[in-house]
């Protein structure tokens, strides 16, 4: 049977033929963890008494908190670097830069392989044809102890780029369309591969900016088939021996959809939302208050070339802010080694130390309340960024902004910087409940419903990152939806056996477990949902919270009336008028899971 390119990945790893909806447990060539998800990671291996299947292919990436500026972080850090030493795994402390993208550097992984992390945005690996996953920290402790995890075979889009691009617009501009075109969850459940003749000549730094935008929507992955700049990038490094693995001809798609690039032109995100994309001309003029250029999706040297090209013999708008920060150490030296740093320091920029920056408090990047920043990051979620707006946009749009003081193009640059006039400004401890506890299981679920009627909730709003650093479930449940408008004081309102009934895509973005474990502290009893995004079911199952699919939330339900789930049978019962609303019924291994209350139960 012919398949498609993760049909073929996933069956290498599993040791024998995939198809969509396969649930197979397969082998991790790579193990990531990072510095806020790791310490839970070494908690769960001790707490259950758990080794490491294979050292050299283990690794903790310092890349969230790359300064240890907070206190927490910086324990910790702290407690990963002593459990490193015990168990011999290669650490990429503070001054290395993202883990995703030293893996690529540093070939931890080569095309068609396997890697896990904690961090959401792994699918970038899919650059270079490898399948990357962003995972909880259960996943990643199974993973680490046993070099195995169980997936669920997704199915796989075919997105062709056609037409010949501008010279004005850039791989973000591609990644900003195809938001424009699916949406926060155009892509949920589905591993997407981008083909096409444009796809074929990308380089591997803006297969990168595109990859690392899938997560964006709901995306399993979007995938590149590795062509002669990924392939010599790898030989370069000696790693030149690796299966050459492409689609087979033939092979099945769900869908496939073709994007005519045509008549791209420069784009970006307006705040809160990465999918209400516009063109940057429909923006422009609006004043700012701090552009950044770096994250995962913009850190890359040729970023950098880009920002330095523009930034160069020109200084930062009067009251601007800019910040810069290199993907990984590699990056910042070739920018120390091309004079790079040079110019950026010239211009008046924020140059710091590689990492993430931006996604998350105590990093660079970060934003305050009123504050306009154009962004080259990936996610511009309200209180993702800061307590300011974020527009998402180019290294090109970002360094032009930055001089311009206003949003902008290169090539529209003012004579003159927009300044701040005289006197004008930007517009712009709870109780904890004690968790529900039963010995039994049961199959059929009775509790009265929180019906939050909204699609695309993410992470941040469930559980903001400001509290990343909390591993007690015991003190999660408190800041619970406290990012979520209008249900900010969920945590006092809930009872424990409460059900909360959500839309599409609930869990979208960060990888975050706490965005899970926070109903456990509440003691809430299971949240159904039209659907999840894909990270946040694989950990609410490996945590034991029973979800489940339905299209609940458009019968009517009310806020307060009670249901019974039946998890085996797949139904609902609306106890008020004895209507029975369809839902998915556990697969097996999740009943399992549920059952002994947790993956690594």
């Amino acid at each position: 049977m012919d398949q498609t390119l993760i049909e073929k990945i996933l069956s290498i790893h599993a040791d024998k033929p995939v198809k969509p909806g396969d649930i197979v447990d397969i082998r991790i060539d790579a193990r990531l963890a990072r510095d806020f998800g790791g310490a839970n990671v070494v908690k769960n291996l001790r707490d259950r008494g758990l080794g490491i299947d294979d050292p050299a292919r283990t690794f903790f990436t310092f890349d969230c908190n790359p300064t240890g500026s907070d206190q927490k972080y910086a324990a910790n850090q702290q407690l990963c670097r002593v459990f490193a030493r015990e168990h011999g795994i290669q650490i990429y402390d503070i001054a290395s830069g993202i883990g995703t993208h030293i893996a690529i550097e540093e070939s931890l992984v080569t095309p068609g392989g396997t890697l896990v992390s904690t961090d959401s945005h792994a699918n970038i690996l899919g650059a270079v044809g490898t399948f990357g996953q962003g995972m909880g920290d259960q996943d990643i402790a199974a993973a680490w102890s046993t070099g195995r995890v169980w997936f669920k075979v997704p199915k796989s889009m075919r997105i062709v780029l056609v037409g010949k691009p501008p010279k004005s617009v850039s791989a973000k501009d591609i990644a900003l369309r195809l938001l424009q075109e699916f949406g926060a969850s155009g892509l949920l459940g589905y591993a997407a591969e981008i083909t096409g003749s444009i796809a074929e000549d990308l380089d591997l730094a803006s297969r990168i900016t595109i990859a690392s935008m899938a997560t964006e929507m709901a995306g399993i992955i979007a995938l590149f088939a590795p062509n002669a700049d990924v392939i010599n990038h790898f030989r370069s490094l000696g790693k030149g021996d690796f299966e050459l693995i492409k689609a087979d001809p033939d092979a099945e798609y769900e869908k496939t959809v073709e994007i005519d690039l045509s008549d791209l032109e420069p784009l970006a995100s307006r705040p809160g939302h990465p999918e209400d994309v516009v063109p940057v001309r429909e923006i422009a003029e609006t004043k700012i208050d701090s552009a950044f250029i770096g994250s995962c999706t913009n850190g890359r040297i040729e970023d950098m070339r880009i920002a330095a090209r523009i930034l160069k013999g020109k200084t930062v708008a009067p009251g601007v802010v800019l910040k810069i920060v290199p993907a990984t150490r590699t990056v910042w030296q070739q920018c120390l080694d091309e004079g790079i740093l040079d110019i950026f320091m010239q211009s008046g920029a924020l140059v710091s130390n590689a990492g993430c920056a931006g996604c998350a408090a105590g990093q660079v990047g970060q934003n305050g309340p009123g504050e306009i920043t154009v962004s080259t990051g990936n996610r511009n979620f309200a209180g993702k960024q800061g307590q300011g707006e974020v527009y998402l946009a180019s290294p090109e749009v970002a360094a032009a902004s930055a001089v311009a003081g206003v949003i902008t193009t290169p090539d529209a640059i003012p004579a003159h910087p927009a300044v701040f006039g005289k006197g004008i400004a930007s517009d712009v401890g709870r109780k904890i409940t004690e968790k529900h506890a039963s010995d039994e299981k049961p199959v059929r679920l009775t509790g009265r419903v929180w019906v939050i009627a909204r699609d695309n909730i993410d992470t941040d709003m469930i559980f903001h990152n400001r509290y990343l650093a909390i591993t007690d479930i015991a003190q999660m449940g408190q800041y619970t939806f406290d990012n979520l408008k209008g249900w900010e004081n969920f945590a006092q309102k809930a009872n424990p056996g409460d059900i909360v009934v959500t839309g599409v895509n609930f869990g979208a973005g960060s990888s975050r477990q706490q965005a899970v474990d926070c109903f456990t502290s509440l003691g809430i009893q299971s949240i159904v949902a039209k659907s999840f995004g894909a990270i946040y079911e694989r950990n609410a199952i490996n945590a034991g919270l029973p979800i489940v699919t339905s299209d609940l939330v458009d019968s009517g339900i009310q806020d307060g009336e009670e249901i019974t789930i039946h998890l085996d049978a797949g139904k609902i019962i609306r106890r008020k008028t004895g209507e029975t609303i369809e839902a998915e019924p556990f697969s097996d291994i999740q009943m399992q899971i549920y059952q002994r209350d947790g993956l690594l139960k």
